[in-house]
C-alpha cells in the first residue's frame, strides 16, 4: 500500500491528506468526548493526564526519533551505493580506453547495456519493490568475459587491466547492495510501535481538559499534526526508490556514462535503439 501511494501521489498531496486527516480526526474526537463528558473541561484529572502524557510522549518521541534517523541513514547509504556503482562503471569505461579497439568496443557494449538495463529495467522494478538481478546479469557477465579473455600487453595495459577488474568486482558488489536496499522495509515490530503509539498518544490528549474550547482544540490539533507529519516521514523514508524523495538514477546518465545515452552512438555495438535520456526524479 505504501509503495502504491508513493508512486501515484506527490509528497505534497500525501502530506496534506495524512496530516490533515490526522488533525481532523483528533479534533472531531476531542469535540465528541468533550460533549459526552462536559466535566472534562474543568480539568479535574489534568494532573494524572499530564503525567501520563509526559511519560508516553517521551517514550514515543524516542521511538519516532530512532525510526526516522535510521530510515534517513538508510536513504543516505542508498544514495552513496548508487553513486559509487555508477562511478565504478565510469572508471571501467575510462580504464578500457587503454585497451585495443576490439576489446574496448566489446567492453563499451557491455557497459552500455548495463547502464541502460539499470535505468530502464531495474529502476521501475525497484520502485515497485520487486528488484531483479536478471535485468543486468547478462551484461555484467559479458563485461567479465571481455576482461577474462584478454591478456594485457605490457606494464601500461596491466595497470589499467587490474584497475578495471577491481572496479568491475566493485560494481557487482554495489549492485547486490542496491537491490538489497530496494527490498528492505521497516521491521513489523517498529511499524507497530510507530503507528500504534500514535493511536495511544493522540486520544490521551482528549482527556486534558481546558475551559476554553479553542485552546484545547489548538493543543490537540498541534500534537496530532506533529505526529501525523512524523508518521508521513516514516512512510516516505522507508522506501528509498519510491516517491518524490526517492534516489535518482541520474548518476548512470552523467559524466563519463553520458555517451552511452547519446542516440548518435546507437549501432551494431550498442544494446539497441535508445529511447532518449531518462527523466530524472
Amino acid at each position: 500500500m505504501s509503495l502504491w501511494l508513493l508512486n501515484h501521489f506527490s509528497t505534497f498531496t500525501l502530506t496534506v491528506c495524512t496530516v490533515g486527516a490526522t488533525v481532523v480526526l483528533a479534533v472531531v474526537g476531542s469535540l465528541l468526548l468533550r460533549r459526552r463528558y462536559p466535566s472534562l473541561a474543568e480539568g479535574e484529572h489534568n494532573d494524572m493526564v499530564g503525567v501520563t502524557l509526559g511519560m508516553f510522549g517521551a517514550i514515543y518521541g524516542i521511538i519516532l526519533a530512532f525510526v526516522i534517523v535510521t530510515l534517513w541513514t538508510q536513504l543516505d547509504n542508498t544514495q552513496t551505493i548508487v553513486a559509487t556503482e555508477a562511478t565504478d562503471v565510469a572508471l571501467i569505461a575510462r580504464d578500457g580506453a587503454a585497451f585495443p579497439a576490439p576489446v574496448r568496443e566489446n567492453l563499451d557494449s557491455a557497459l552500455s547495456g548495463y547502464v541502460h538495463a539499470v535505468v530502464d529495467k531495474q529502476w521501475p522494478r525497484m520502485r515497485a519493490g520487486q528488484p531483479s538481478y536478471g535485468a543486468t546479469e547478462s551484461y555484467l557477465v559479458n563485461a567479465f568475459e571481455v576482461l577474462q579473455t584478454y591478456d594485457p600487453k605490457g606494464p601500461r595495459e596491466e595497470v589499467f587491466y587490474e584497475q578495471a577488474v577491481g572496479h568491475l568486482n566493485d560494481v557487482a558488489g554495489q549492485r547486490r547492495a542496491r537491490l538489497n536496499m530496494a527490498e528492505q522495509e521497516l521491521p513489523p515490530l517498529l511499524q507497530i510501535l510507530a503507528f500504534g503509539g500514535a493511536i495511544v498518544l493522540i486520544p490521551l490528549t482528549f482527556l486534558y481538559g481546558m475551559r476554553k474550547l479553542r485552546i484545547q482544540l489548538l493543543f490537540v490539533a498541534s500534537v496530532a499534526g506533529l505526529i501525523g507529519f512524523s508518521l508521513l516521514l516514516v512512510v516516505v523514508l522507508d522506501r528509498p526508490f519510491a516517491g518524490d524523495l526517492s534516489v535518482s538514477p541520474a548518476p548512470y546518465t552523467e559524466g563519463a556514462l553520458a555517451r552511452y545515452w547519446d542516440p548518435a552512438r546507437t549501432g551494431a555495438g550498442d544494446v539497441g535503439p535508445v529511447a532518449g535520456k531518462p527523466v530524472h526524479r
